[in-house]
């Protein structure tokens, strides 16, 4: 199962990136807006990784996560993406990663009692 989760952690990370830095990606069914997909794609990247690295600290497991967000839009700085980073997208995929691994620490918290 680990081995399973562990896949898809990556590839969602990897699908994270390549959406992110196409000049032109395709247009997510039902539109929805900017913040929402970023929280989307990082809520999904937390979960994955609290599950797939059990072992990990959730706080270590946040801090790569929000560091892979930032590198994203410094990514996004260059012109020939036609891209632009925004400090707000940083600070919504941030902000997702709290709120899943959050739940996951009460998660983690709840088995060991």
């Amino acid at each position: 199962m680990n081995r399973t989760l562990r896949i898809l952690f990556w590839l969602s990370v990897a699908f994270s990136f390549v959406m992110a830095t196409l000049p032109h990606p395709p247009p997510i069914p039902g539109e929805p807006a900017d913040k929402v997909q970023h929280m989307a794609a990082f809520a999904t990247m937390s979960a994955l990784a609290a599950l797939a690295f059990p072992r990990i600290a959730l706080l270590r497991i946040g801090l790569a996560l929000s560091a892979f967000g930032a590198f994203i839009e410094f990514v996004q700085m260059i012109p020939m993406l036609h891209r632009d980073a925004e400090l707000l997208d940083w600070i919504a995929d941030s902000a997702a990663i709290a709120i899943v691994l959050g739940a996951a620490a009460l998660a983690r918290r709840a088995r060991t009692n």
